[in-house]
């Protein structure tokens, strides 16, 4: 591994740190409904909640729509970054996943400005910030490679949902880690998956992550941001 290789990897552990000042730790995704409905009530359950969203959304529409991103911006393809960010927003189901994620996407821009990355290009799409687009520029920035910059967002993404599960079921910390070390076990298969989806096939069929999303909009009592 070359030294430029070293300080990429370095660069990525910062962009999916928790650390990282967007707010991903703020969101639940619909899972503090669930606890409060008891439809996830202990560890075994809340990793059938998480992997059935792995598998049908993640896998299905992030990881797809990442990959085309990072290669339209490697061509410079505005039409294709316009594309995808817009359906990236359509395919939210709900108002409360419509706000995380321009929230998330303007939060990441901003940091992003203050780390002099340039990120003119996102003032030229037609189209509401996201995570995605920030984090591939970012890994261009970086010399951060496609398939590292999918293992580093799967990563982002459990570590952060775990951690709201196991403040909200509640959980004991061993229990967080058991649930992180079993959903890791299928990242090669759900990284393989992604990549085998074609244009026509991208979206996400979570309806149970949907309804509890637009459940925990009006919910009485709430730890994370709707």
């Amino acid at each position: 591994m070359t030294k430029t290789e070293n300080i990429a990897i370095y660069s990525l552990f910062q962009l999916i740190s928790p650390s990282l000042p967007i707010g991903g730790f703020t969101y639940s995704q619909g899972l503090e409904l669930a606890v409060e409905a008891g439809w996830v009530t202990d560890r075994n359950s809340m990793e059938q909640w998480l992997n059935t969203i792995v598998s049908s959304s993640v896998a299905t529409l992030e990881l797809p729509i990442l990959e085309r991103l990072y290669h339209a911006l490697e061509k410079g393809e505005l039409d294709e970054i316009e594309h995808w960010c817009n359906y990236l927003y359509s395919s939210r189901e709900t108002s409360e996943l419509r706000a995380e994620e321009k929230q998330r996407g303007q939060a990441l821009n901003t940091l992003l400005k203050r780390l002099d990355i340039d990120i003119s290009l996102v003032d030229s799409v037609d189209s509401h910030p996201n995570q995605l687009l920030g984090m591939c520029m970012a890994a261009q920035h970086w010399g951060i490679d496609l398939e590292i910059l999918k293992q580093g967002y799967l990563w982002s993404w459990l570590e952060n949902i775990v951690t709201a599960g196991v403040k909200l079921v509640p959980l004991g910390q061993t229990d967080g880690q058991l649930a992180l070390i079993n959903i890791t076990n299928t990242f090669p298969e759900i990284i393989e998956k992604a990549r085998t989806i074609e244009d026509w096939m991208i979206g996400s069929f979570s309806p149970s992550m949907a309804l509890a999303s637009s459940l925990h909009e009006t919910q009485y009592t709430r730890l994370f941001r709707s």
